[in-house]
């Protein structure tokens, strides 16, 4: 139903005794409840079939109710389905549009979220936590000054306090840190990047800066692939209007009074026959 505002003694009082008993019936029902013309006479003994499909068709034309069909649930899972809207106050066409088209037309899908897919962690021994902003010299600077280093060239300044085995320099550090820098633009950390390079050394290494720049090399991990977020599917309402007499779909604008053309149409009346004209009187037959 739309909005509704509290019900009043003489809402429907403007109906006839038939319309007025059944719109104040079915204003008391709550939401989701059934409203289709069987269920209603079944409820209504004063009412049959036909009473209240006519007294339901009053009560579009006055602006109270409209009905829709479409499809409700998702993937194999699917049945047609009638809804009834059901407004205490009346409405004219136009309001009625335009709610109509607001409950039809389907809610834009949100663009899928991408999620990393996970890289495990090579085995990796403990260090003791140190600050990320300490500064650490970079040669190539002619005055003298130290710059903020990168990310890269901080985690294999630090290779050696993970492991002195893998003790470099800072001229060495300089000279590794575009190999480095590759591994953080497919998404890795600091710690995955020492874990990689620190994990099986052997007993003695002769060269760190050679076993550092082949591993580096060696086992650059693959850029991680984006995948989209699978988001539990929703059963969905895909409806168009119907008539609310006989119920044939279309557009909302393509109804007046929630009835199509053909059921706003009156029937036309039986056309009488012609009297059989008199027998002259001098005909005998």
């Amino acid at each position: 139903m739309p909005e509704q505002r509290p019900p009043l003694e003489g809402d429907f009082a403007f109906l006839p005794d038939r319309e007025r008993h059944i719109a104040g019936y079915i204003d008391a029902l709550p939401d989701g409840a059934v409203m289709d013309v069987k269920s209603l006479a079944k409820v209504l003994p004063l009412y049959g079939q036909t009473a209240v499909g006519s007294a339901l068709r009053a009560l579009s034309v006055a602006g109270h109710l409209r009905r829709v069909r479409g499809l409700n649930g998702e993937g194999n899972q699917v049945r047609w389905v009638t809804r009834t809207y059901w407004s205490r106050i009346a409405h004219d066409n136009e309001w009625w549009n335009a709610f109509l088209v607001a409950e039809t037309t389907p809610a834009p899908v949100p663009a899928p979220v991408p999620v990393p897919v996970s890289v495990s962690v090579p085995e990796q021994r403990a260090e003791e936590p140190r600050p990320e902003t300490e500064l650490v010299p970079v040669p190539g600077v002619g005055s003298g000054e130290e710059r903020q280093p990168s990310k890269a060239f901080v985690a294999l300044a630090r290779l050696g306090r993970v492991d002195e085995r893998l003790a470099l320099s800072a001229v060495e550090c300089a000279e590794l840190e575009p190999l480095a820098a590759e591994w953080f633009e497919r998404g890795v950390d600091a710690t995955y990047l020492r874990g990689a390079l620190t994990a099986g050394l052997p007993e003695s290494v002769r060269s760190p800066f050679g076993l550092v720049r082949r591993r580096l090399r060696d086992k650059l991990p693959p850029r991680l692939p984006v995948v989209p977020r699978i988001e539990a599917e929703v059963p969905m309402f895909r409806a168009m209007a119907v008539c609310t007499e006989c119920e044939t779909p279309g557009r909302p604008e393509a109804f007046r009074d929630g009835l199509c053309k053909p059921c706003r149409q009156p029937e036309p009346e039986p056309e009488s026959e012609p009297a059989a004209r008199p027998l002259s009187p001098g005909f005998n037959g």
